[in-house]
């Protein structure tokens, strides 16, 4: 009898400890009203609106942002994952208020995220800011579903091997589809750009993305272009508070391809399953 007393004695706390849950991950910014994000780009659309996970300048002429702004750490991929909201609400946030979800209802295209659900999982409120209109674009299923799908998992890849990215994506507002879908009139982009740095000193690197708004059987490094490149689409700049004088120069006027490796088996993927989805 006694030495099953110290048996337990010994082993329940370590089996405590392996038990525990892990605590989701917080990252150190909770008040947009006080936080610097030195990280945002210009912005065409009046004033810019922060969320607690993300900014944005919204366009009312387009019923969509012009760009969505956050950062990406491994920390918040490594974080245990919290489900997946899949309720679309208006966001009160905007003055003129954003589009409705009925917008995009028998419109032929889907409600496409700028700020992805998956970067934002590992907290509650994170992912519930995703799913604000704000955020949303009308994308081509086939769009949505395969290649920006790839891309935006490659760059949790990234950010996963990097540590750290700053992440800016929207539509291209200055080439649009004739198009517009719903009682509030969303433009439909022909093409969507996603920019990301990685900023660490002395390894500073980034790259930019110009995909259009449709299907693709293309491989993913073939709508790989400099930052430069999307600023000229978009009239944007893009990280001039990150990056200063030469710097910004060199790391926006080109890209290493090797810096922003892809996974062939998930180009694959996306050819052979995630393009036919809905067929």
């Amino acid at each position: 009898m006694l030495s099953i007393f110290f048996f337990l004695l010994t082993y329940l706390p370590n089996l405590s400890e392996s038990n525990e849950t892990k605590e989701p991950y917080r990252p150190k910014y909770q008040d947009p009203a006080t936080e610097v994000r030195n990280y945002l780009p210009t912005t065409h659309f009046g004033k810019t609106v922060h969320h607690q996970y993300y900014s944005l300048s919204y366009s009312e002429e387009h019923e969509q942002a012009e760009w969505v702004a956050y950062e990406l750490t491994r920390d918040m991929l490594n974080s245990p994952k919290v489900p997946r909201t899949d309720w679309f609400e208006q966001d009160d946030a905007i003055p003129t208020r954003s589009a409705h979800f009925e917008d995009y209802r028998s419109s032929g295209y889907t409600k496409g995220h700028l700020a992805p659900a998956a970067d934002m999982a590992f907290s509650n409120d994170a992912m519930e800011e995703t799913f604000l209109m704000s955020n949303i674009s009308p994308q081509d299923r086939a769009f949505n579903n395969g290649v920006w799908r790839e891309l935006e998992e490659s760059t949790r890849d990234w950010a996963r091997k990097n540590g750290h990215l700053y992440i800016v994506t929207g539509p291209v507002l200055t080439n649009l589809y004739s198009q517009k879908i719903g009682r509030n009139e969303v433009s439909v982009p022909s093409a969507y750009y996603k920019v990301i740095l990685s900023a660490e000193p002395g390894v500073e690197k980034g790259v930019g993305f110009i995909i259009p708004n449709t299907r693709s059987e293309r491989p993913l490094n073939e709508y790989m272009v400099s930052i430069d490149d999307v600023e000229e689409l978009t009239n944007l700049d893009f990280f001039k508070a990150v990056l200063s004088g030469q710097n910004e120069k060199s790391i926006e006027a080109s890209f290493n391809a090797q810096h922003w490796p892809f996974n062939l088996a998930r180009y694959q993927k996306r050819i052979d399953q995630w393009n036919r989805q809905g067929e």
